[in-house]
């Protein structure tokens, strides 16, 4: 921690005799332990002490932990509280997450578990101490992997990820599709302690539970119908590095139960077998989902989403950082440039000013995909606003001139569509995910469209 002093742990629980042996535990892994009996005990000494972490019960004859930690929590909210439960009692430690503690455990103690537990604690503790020292020092210089922009949203994204990589603290990112959740992902892997370990790519909605589960945990031979060998899992692969779980909202009820069991225990089993094979891992997890609305509906597992809580990072969409347009427009001008071996000169001023207004739905994504499509189809030196999708020139028609009417003669604009969508099956030769993806639709959106005009 910092000024190099001892790491101050606070144990509270009224069982004086599972107390010393936590004490006992604890210090024999390098830390300085004070006890409290109940939870006032507890607050009192909060209030007298610098603790960086506090490992407490939940039923205690004087005052609960649960009061206790949301008074300590109204105090002093940076001291990550670890809660100790029975099994009968994980509604409360559910509860205690919601009010501000860091984690829970389950008795009986696994020790592993919880030298593992009060680490992650600490490293927490760690990050808001990096807050408060960087905010009158120089960020120290990142690998940032190809994240652009300056603007005041990114920069402050980017110091929150300058804090929270070099730590081991479990990361949820959030923002709307295009947004860049894997390269902030990267950049926490790159930052770390871990970055010469694997760094493993998940996309949990793209396959479905079985094939994911043998996908993340791995199989046994024989375990289904063509599994002829058997097969490590990606959790295994990540062994020593970060597994980043993209799209981790798709996953179904039974699948989120079965990685909150991994989260807890830092173990998974292959299907179809009965060994158990310890993992070092480091979790990331994404979502264009806002989780705790998900939760809300009872369509995301309450404890899984507190687990992967840790620390919450949320990209804002393109339309908030209009100011990085143009130095991520001239980016891509030089990336498919050079992709296409096209000779560009620049973006002319007028299409520049329509990339600035353009609202963005798809956000970076789609702003590369039209810079894409500019540089092949541009005839001049300069990517003008006649190479960029039709949806972008039809934006900048209907604002250049509002008062005219944007509806088209009866008919046309589908049979523009539908003519548009014929000729890049054509030019795709059929491939229906390379088509979806020039014309930035989903699958089952051009899945859709093809039927409802009759090129199925």
């Amino acid at each position: 921690m910092k000024n190099n002093r001892p790491v101050s742990i606070l144990v509270v629980d009224d069982d004086k005799t599972h107390r010393i042996m936590l004490k006992t535990m604890l210090k024999q892994w390098g830390w300085q332990i004070e006890e409290a009996d109940d939870g006032t005990s507890a607050i009192e000494a909060v209030h007298n002490t610098p603790f960086d972490a506090i490992l407490m019960d939940v039923r205690m004859t004087k005052l609960d932990g649960i009061e206790a930690l949301r008074q300590i929590h109204a105090y002093n909210p940076a001291i990550p509280v670890v809660i100790m439960t029975a099994y009968s009692s994980v509604d409360a430690a559910v509860e205690a997450i919601k009010i501000g503690a860091h984690d829970y455990l389950t008795k009986p103690l696994d020790f592993d578990r919880l030298k593992l537990t009060m680490t992650h604690a600490l490293e927490h503790r760690q990050v808001q101490e990096n807050k408060d020292f960087s905010r009158n020092n120089k960020i120290p210089a990142m690998n940032t992997r190809g994240i652009i922009g300056s603007s005041r949203p990114m920069r402050e994204l980017m110091e929150m990820v300058s804090y929270v990589a070099p730590t081991e603290a479990t990361v949820l990112i959030s923002g709307e599709s295009g947004t860049g959740k894997e390269l902030i992902a990267a950049a926490l892997h790159h930052n770390s302690a871990r970055k010469n370990g694997p760094f493993i790519k998940v996309n949990c909605a793209a396959l479905v539970e079985n094939l994911l589960e043998s996908e993340l945990f791995g199989h046994e031979k024989g375990a289904f119908t063509g599994a002829d060998r058997r097969r490590e899992g990606r959790f295994v692969q990540a062994n020593g590095g970060t597994i980043f779980l993209d799209e981790i909202s798709e996953t179904s009820p039974g699948m989120q139960a079965k990685l909150l069991r991994v989260l807890q225990e830092h173990e998974v089993q292959r299907v179809g077998g009965q060994e158990t094979l310890a993992v070092d891992v480091r979790v990331l997890a994404a979502s264009n989902r806002k989780l705790e609305e998900e939760v809300a509906q009872g369509a995301f597992r309450e404890d899984l989403y507190y687990r992967l809580n840790v620390v919450p990072l949320h990209i804002p969409p393109l339309k908030d950082r209009r100011e990085d347009i143009p130095t991520l427009a001239e980016y891509f001008v030089e990336k498919f440039a050079k992709k296409n071996n096209r000779q560009v000169s620049g973006i002319t001023p007028r299409c520049m000013t329509l990339l600035l207004n353009y609202p963005w739905p798809g956000n970076v994504r789609e702003l590369e995909n039209a810079i894409e499509r500019g540089i092949i189809l541009m005839r001049g030196d300069y990517l003008d606003e006649d190479s960029l999708p039709i949806p972008v020139q039809r934006f900048a028609m209907k604002n250049e001139n509002p008062s005219a009417s944007t509806t088209a003669p009866p008919g046309s604009l589908e049979e523009a569509e539908q003519l548009v969508i014929k000729n890049i099956l054509a030019e795709t030769g059929g491939n229906k995910s390379e088509a979806s993806r020039r014309l930035n639709i989903t699958r089952k959106t051009l899945l859709s469209k093809m039927h409802k005009y009759g090129l199925t």
